[in-house]
């Protein structure tokens, strides 16, 4: 077990106490509320472990998971993270954006993968997902953003009709997506 609570303090040998203590020591380093790992622990994105602490159905969208596929040269300043719309939104310390998808296209492109360095799994949206995200979400995100992620994915070889089927599952997602193709193509 890489990340403890106090409430599941007893597996890792302690009482929440003592745990507590013990972070304090510098032999736990406090992640967020309620939420520890050792000191010694492999190095790992603690936003990443936060998000899915928080929320087990916590998936790394838009800007975040573009960057992940190394679709984009841009650095996300904060982790975007999808969660099923109707879902509370966690109080967090991170640096996490949190958006809210419809249920129903939630599990479209999804997969999960293991945080490097712990124990906790993340959902990861797939890079056809990705982009057609960013070319329904433009107006929050940026045109661009979608158009140069859709370069570098044709450059690898990504087939256009995959994605344009992916886009047709999601609302607002093929016609600026068909657009952009023919400019590009």
């Amino acid at each position: 077990m890489l990340t403890v609570r106090p409430k599941d303090a007893a597996a890792a040998g302690l009482s929440p106490a003592g745990l507590h203590r013990a972070a304090q020591a510098g032999r736990f380093e406090r992640i967020a509320r309620g939420l520890y790992r050792p000191a010694d622990a492999p190095a790992a994105d603690l936003d990443w472990i936060e998000a899915a602490a928080r929320r087990p159905e916590a998936t790394l969208c838009l800007t975040s998971a573009l960057a992940y596929h190394d679709l984009v040269d841009t650095i996300p300043t904060t982790v975007d993270i999808a969660i099923p719309r109707g879902h509370r939104t966690p109080a967090t310390t991170g640096a996490i954006t949190w958006h809210h998808f419809d249920r129903g296209t939630f599990a479209l492109g999804r997969t999960e993968i293991t945080i490097p360095g712990t124990d906790h799994k993340i959902g990861l949206y797939s890079a056809e997902r990705s982009i057609a995200d960013a070319f329904r979400l433009r107006g929050a995100l940026g045109y661009e953003l979608g158009v140069n992620a859709l370069k570098e994915w044709l450059r690898r070889g990504g087939k256009p009709a995959h994605l344009i089927e992916l886009a047709d599952q999601l609302p607002r997602a093929r016609q600026p997506l068909l657009q952009a193709l023919q400019v590009i193509a």
